[in-house]
């Protein structure tokens, strides 16, 4: 695989805008300043870095309820998506959709969605829409552990197999649904083995390795570009924090201390950092300044948040489709 340092500088940097967007949030969160619940996308930078960086513009994706890391890759804007956790009128849904529910169509991206395994299928009606237009359009569908044993999985897999639509399944299968194991909700450890109950295409990767992500996602996506059907990519991962902030005083009940030490270590960023340091693909400076970059972008956007009007009262049946 030969890439750009351009590019390789550029998912460096996508997947640290993630991880600095993360942490004020969390800070934010803590302060009480975002309303509503906050899921955390640190650990697992990496998954959506490396197969946004294969879609275009037009692409669509479908997200979870924890989609910020989705949002940002797929070219979100930092102080809209932040005014969005505010809730204000400036954010992606005028303050309505908050951290759960970000949605642009201009950008693909069809919604994170509060509901386990709700985006497979909507990935796959947007991959249909595709067909039928005759467009070169994809559609992917970011997922966890815990929705590989949904119904909408499986019917989802089975309908995109039959009519050959041109969508990517991503697993993100971080070891936990809320506190339940993936050791204790399957009878396998590898869902992307029930690629062969729908004859597709699929693979195992290890999410914290982004050059690995990178090339599973070029591979389907350029499957489904050419017309050859839906592939299924399972990325073992982990998340940092708890299921969802506020939750870190109970995380050892079901997480030991080791194993979260233990995923630390195999930081994303920094494995890949190493990587570039390593080839000489730049230099500590230019990365530091990188971050430096980011982290005055992200203070513009929580300015931009704290300084935008919240919804009136009358606002609530703006933007909404409803019959009277």
């Amino acid at each position: 695989m030969n890439l750009e340092p351009e590019k390789m500088i550029g998912m460096y940097q996508t997947m640290l805008r993630i991880r600095r967007f993360e942490e004020r949030v969390m800070d934010m969160y803590a302060r009480q300043l975002i309303p509503g619940l906050a899921h955390l996308y640190i650990g697992e930078e990496a998954v959506a870095t490396g197969v946004c960086a294969n879609l275009k513009n037009d692409d669509y994706i479908t997200s979870t309820h924890r989609g910020h890391g989705h949002c940002i890759a797929k070219g979100g804007e930092l102080k809209i998506m932040m005014a969005e956790l505010f809730g204000r009128t400036t954010g992606y849904c005028r303050g309505k959709g908050g951290s759960m529910h970000i949605a642009n169509i201009e950008l693909g991206i069809l919604g994170a969605n509060g509901i386990v395994a709700a985006g497979l299928p909507i990935a796959g009606g947007a991959a249909l829409s595709i067909k039928m237009r005759g467009a070169k359009q994809v559609a992917v569908s970011f997922f966890g552990d815990g929705a590989c044993n949904q119904g909408t999985f499986h019917e989802s897999l089975n309908m995109a197999a039959v009519w050959k639509l041109p969508v990517v399944f991503v697993c993100e299968n971080n070891q936990y649904a809320i506190s339940v194991s993936a050791k204790r909700a399957g009878s396998i450890q590898d869902y992307y083995l029930r690629k062969a109950s729908y004859g597709i295409e699929g693979c195992k990767v290890d999410g914290n390795d982004i050059l690995s992500v990178y090339e599973a996602a070029r591979e389907a996506v350029s499957r489904a570009r050419e017309g050859k059907g839906p592939t299924l990519i399972e990325c073992k991962t982990y998340r940092w924090r708890g299921h969802y902030e506020g939750e870190a005083d109970r995380t050892y009940l079901y997480r030991p201390k080791e194993e979260i030490e233990e995923w630390m270590k195999k930081c994303p960023i920094d494995r890949f950092k190493k990587f570039l340091l390593d080839q000489k693909v730049t230099k500590e400076a230019n990365l530091q300044k990188i971050d430096e970059q980011i982290q005055a972008e992200i203070e513009e956007a929580i300015e931009f948040a704290k300084n935008s009007p919240e919804p009136e009262p009358e606002d609530a049946l703006k933007d909404v489709y409803y019959e009277s």
